[in-house]
């Protein structure tokens, strides 16, 4: 598929059981109307599906795919995200931006192919993370790569945490958003005053959720899932929602 003209697209609906199965497809919970997934899996029949991309990070394991594209600090050491093990993409170029894209996009059209209506790219908060090596500007320069050709192939596309950034939504285009741990960092009325109601929310505790629930339970798409979001049958799994 190509971005040479602009497709339709659909937002998820507001305020709709939603389930976060980035960890692992399964049969969603009875009433879920929204589903994100990885987008190496298939979407969920007759559901509202957002297919995820790690797009400013390389998943574990991956590193030898992307070459030159790997950020790497002074001392030609690449830069990680500890909590995740992943190592950043370098975006501080125009031509390694587009190089990134590529890839990226290649996922996403194959995101468009199966099915799926919007899409999650991951990490775009990566430079808060690149100890100053990678800039905000980067960061939306090249999530407008992202977009346009998210457009162009039909898919909505949501912007993930990073609410300081959320009052640009629109010179971005990012279309909705995702939003992990807002009610616990206190960030949702932020994204809502940029989103409207467009905004997804996923906690990670039993605070979280009530907190979330409290404030934004007739309004918001809200979800408490494990940190690992894990499937069905699994020791920690965990989903709960207003």
């Amino acid at each position: 598929m190509t971005s040479d003209a602009v497709a339709a697209t659909t937002l998820p609906p507001v305020h709709a059981k939603f389930d976060y199965q980035i960890g692992g497809a399964y049969t969603p919970p009875s009433g879920v109307r929204v589903v994100s997934r990885d987008h190496s899996a298939q979407p969920a029949a007759g559901l509202y599906n957002i297919c995820y991309v790690n797009a400013f990070q390389a998943q574990p394991n991956t590193e030898s795919e992307w070459g030159d594209l790997l950020l790497r600090d002074s001392a030609g050491k690449i830069v990680y995200d500890v909590d995740w093990g992943e190592a950043l993409l370098d975006i501080r170029t125009a031509d390694k931006r587009q190089r990134i894209a590529a890839k990226v996009n290649g996922w996403v059209d194959s995101c468009a192919s199966k099915g799926f209506q919007g899409v999650e790219p991951d990490n775009y908060d990566s430079y808060s993370r690149s100890n100053n090596l990678l800039t905000t500007s980067q960061a939306q320069t090249y999530i407008k790569l992202l977009s346009a050709h998210a457009h162009g192939v039909g898919l909505a596309i949501a912007q993930k945490n990073t609410v300081e950034l959320a009052g640009n939504r629109v010179a971005n285009g990012l279309d909705f958003a995702v939003a992990e741990e807002c009610a616990d960092w206190d960030e949702c009325g932020d994204f809502v005053s940029a989103f409207g109601n467009n905004v997804i929310v996923i906690e990670y505790s039993a605070a979280g959720l009530r907190a979330a629930c409290s404030g934004w339970g007739s309004s918001l798409s809200i979800v408490r899932r494990d940190v690992d979001v894990s499937t069905p049958g699994s020791s920690g799994y965990v989903y709960k929602t207003c």
